[in-house]
């Protein structure tokens, strides 16, 4: 059963910076896709970003120069650099695949004064 894990998250003022990470288990995780998607308080999850397994990446334009994807395959783990974090980018952060494995818990991140 794969099992997806989230982590690197917190309270962060503007401007500032996190980086996230997604460790994958039970699975060929240099097959696969990564897409962290973020879910605002009270509202629906959307993608932020996502990289293929050949490396393709795909920002969505409210990131773009702010954050950056990577992959370690051998690691099996996923990252999202966030910088210049602004408090539209609070929410709860997950990675996934697609076909979608079983969802992580999720790591909060929380841009404030």
């Amino acid at each position: 059963q794969v099992q997806v894990v989230e982590s690197g998250g917190g309270l962060v003022q503007p401007g500032g910076s996190l980086t996230l990470s997604c460790a994958v288990s039970g699975t060929t995780f240099s097959a696969r896709s990564i897409t962290w998607y973020q879910q605002p308080p009270g509202k629906q999850r959307g993608v932020v970003a996502s990289i293929s397994a050949g490396g393709r990446i795909n920002l969505v334009d409210s990131v773009k120069g702010r954050f950056t994807i990577s992959r370690d395959n051998s690691q099996s783990t996923g990252f999202l650099q966030m910088n210049s974090l602004k408090p539209e980018d609070t929410g709860v952060y997950y990675c996934n695949s697609f076909p979608n494995w079983n969802w992580g818990q999720g790591t909060q991140v929380t841009v404030s004064f």
